[in-house]
């Protein structure tokens, strides 16, 4: 899990590849609970939050390149 701080440390094509990283581990995962071979269902919920804090991080760039 990675902390906001450390994604605005990182350029945009970095943190792209993060949130594709991200998206592909928890489809992963989804496939495991799904199948029932992982019950650790709590680990969807913080692949959202650090899913959500990437497209965060990506929005506020977004708005930084606008406003200049």
């Amino acid at each position: 899990m990675m902390m906001a701080s450390e994604l605005r440390a990182k350029s945009t094509a970095e943190i792209k590849q993060e949130l594709i990283e991200l998206l592909r581990a928890q489809f992963s995962l989804r496939m495991q609970v799904a199948t029932q071979q992982n019950n650790n269902t709590s680990e969807l919920g913080k692949l959202r939050k650090s899913i959500a804090r990437v497209h965060t991080v990506l929005r506020e760039n977004e708005l930084k390149a606008v406003s200049k």
